[in-house]
C-alpha cells in the first residue's frame, strides 16, 4: 500500500504525520468530507496547504499540515465517526495496511506496513504513479549556480541528484544486486525521512500551492542525510547485501522524482 493507492481508495490524498522514524502514519479526513454542508468538519490537510471550502475568508494556507474545523452538530460528528469506522474496516483488509486508528472526531490514522513500497511504485513504474507532476514544474534557473556550498539550495538539489546517479554507478561496479528490492530494509531514520517526503507527493499534486521548489530542496536535504547515515554501497571489503539493494532503489526514486520536478537540466556529476 502507498499514499497514491490510498488516495484512490479514499477519494482524497492522505497526509503523512509525525517523523515516520517509528511508524509510517497517514492522516485522512475522508469520513468527514461527505458531511460538508451539515456543519461538520469540512477541510482536510495537505502538505503546506489546507484544502478548504470556497467560502470567502476561509483559511487557505498553513506552514505545517494541519486541519481546519468548523462548528459541528453533534449528529454530524456521530455520523462521521460511524462512517470512519466503516472506512477503517475496509482499509484493514487491504494489503500493506498495518493498522487503522479512528479518532473520536472521525479522522483516520492509517499505518503503512511497508512504507518503502513508495520506492517500488516510483522505480518500477513512473514518478507520476506516486503523485509527482507529469511534466517539469521547477525551472533549473530557480536557483543560482553558485556558490557550490550548502547555503545555496540550488547546489543542494543538484548535488543530491548527482549523488543519487552516482550511487547507481557505484552499485554496478561493486556488485550490488539490482534485483530483489525489499522495502522493509529501509529502516534508518534518515531513510524513513525520505520516504515521508515521498509520501507528500499526492497531497502536493492536489494542492493549489504545491511549493514544488521548496519540496525539491527538502527532499534533497533529506536524501543527503540518508546518504551519509546509511551508505548505499558497501565500504572496504564488506560484501554487498540486500540492504544495499534497497538503498540503491531509494536513491533511484529520489533521482526520478527530482527529474520529474525539474527536468533534464540536472547534472549527473558535480
Amino acid at each position: 500500500m502507498t499514499p497514491a493507492r490510498l488516495t484512490l481508495l479514499l477519494g482524497a490524498p492522505p497526509v503523512p504525520r509525525g517523523s515516520w522514524a517509528e511508524e509510517a502514519v497517514l492522516a485522512s479526513a475522508a469520513a468527514l468530507r461527505t458531511t460538508a454542508g451539515r456543519g461538520a468538519v469540512r477541510a482536510a490537510a495537505e502538505p503546506d496547504v489546507v484544502r478548504t471550502p470556497a467560502e470567502p475568508g476561509a483559511v487557505r494556507a498553513a506552514a505545517e499540515p494541519d486541519v481546519v474545523r468548523t462548528p459541528a452538530e453533534p449528529g454530524a460528528v456521530r455520523d462521521a465517526a460511524e462512517r470512519a469506522e466503516r472506512i477503517a474496516g475496509r482499509l484493514r483488509g487491504e494489503d500493506g495496511v498495518a493498522e487503522v486508528r479512528v479518532g473520536r472526531d472521525g479522522f483516520l490514522s492509517i499505518v503503512l506496513a511497508e512504507p518503502g513500497e513508495i520506492v517500488r511504485e516510483i522505480v518500477e513504474g513512473r514518478p507520476e504513479d506516486a503523485g509527482a507532476p507529469t511534466a517539469p514544474v521547477v525551472a533549473p534557473s530557480a536557483w543560482p549556480d553558485a556558490p557550490l556550498t550548502w547555503d545555496n539550495p540550488g547546489f543542494v538539489v543538484r548535488y543530491a541528484h548527482a549523488r543519487a546517479v552516482a550511487v547507481q554507478r557505484w552499485a554496478a561496479d561493486l556488485g550490488v544486486p539490482a534485483a530483489g528490492f525489499r522495502p522493509g530494509l529501509l529502516t534508518d531514520p534518515g531513510e524513513r525521512a525520505v520516504l515521508r517526503l515521498l509520501a507528500e507527493l499526492p497531497g502536493r499534486a492536489a494542492s493549489r500551492e504545491p511549493a514544488w521548489a521548496l519540496y525539491a530542496e527538502r527532499l534533497a536535504l533529506a536524501y543527503h542525510d540518508a546518504h551519509e547515515r546509511a551508505p548505499a554501497v558497501p565500504s572496504g571489503d564488506r560484501p554487498a547485501g540486500q540492504v544495499h539493494t534497497a538503498r540503491t532503489w531509494l536513491a533511484a526514486a529520489v533521482r526520478d522524482v527530482l527529474r520529474a520536478l525539474i527536468g533534464p537540466g540536472l547534472p549527473d556529476r558535480v
